[in-house]
């Protein structure tokens, strides 16, 4: 529970600088903390999404045993996302890690079926199965570069696209 408890105070400090930029959020916990955030309703997600809120969900799926990216993944299913960001050490997928190999080549697309046939380490095959299953594009782009998540919410290329074969490659801005 403690790693859950964690993405709760992640999402707080990033409902605390999107305020801070004029942003409308709301931060939403799958564990009970009414005094610091909202419970889970997903009704409740969607109306804010409708009204031009940013929602921020945290505490995971509020079970042991499901990643922080399976919740993610589940989260934007039950609020009907465009796409998945998410946001890594790294600007996108690998053949191999970069970390260790220094002839590891990035992709710029990749179809949910290569993920999952050349085991690449993207995100668990729960949460890339989800994303499949209720064609959300997954995009892989590294957090540590100054404005690429605007970018990404933007539409602007940045890291990797993992998506199905026949899909535009132009994403919608946010």
């Amino acid at each position: 529970y403690c790693g859950m408890l964690a993405t709760v105070m992640n999402a707080l400090c990033l409902q605390s600088a999107l305020e801070a930029q004029g942003v409308e959020t709301r931060v939403q916990t799958a564990i009970e903390m009414r005094e610091i955030a909202e419970p889970y309703i997903r009704r409740r997600a969607i109306s804010h999404l409708k009204q031009g809120r940013v929602v921020i969900f945290g505490a995971g799926t509020g079970n042991p045993f499901f990643t922080t990216d399976t919740a993610a993944a589940l989260r934007a299913a039950e609020v009907n996302a465009e796409v998945f960001l998410k946001a890594t050490k790294v600007d996108g997928v690998y053949d191999s890690d970069p970390a260790h190999n220094p002839h590891a080549q990035r992709f710029d697309r990749l179809t949910y079926r290569q993920v999952s046939q050349d085991s690449l380490k993207v995100m668990d095959e729960t949460a890339i199965t989800l994303c499949k299953e209720n064609a959300i594009p997954v995009i892989v782009f590294s957090i540590m570069e100054k404005g690429n998540i605007l970018r990404a919410a933007l539409g602007e290329p940045v890291g990797t696209v993992v998506c199905e074969a026949d899909h535009p490659m132009h994403l919608p801005a946010l």
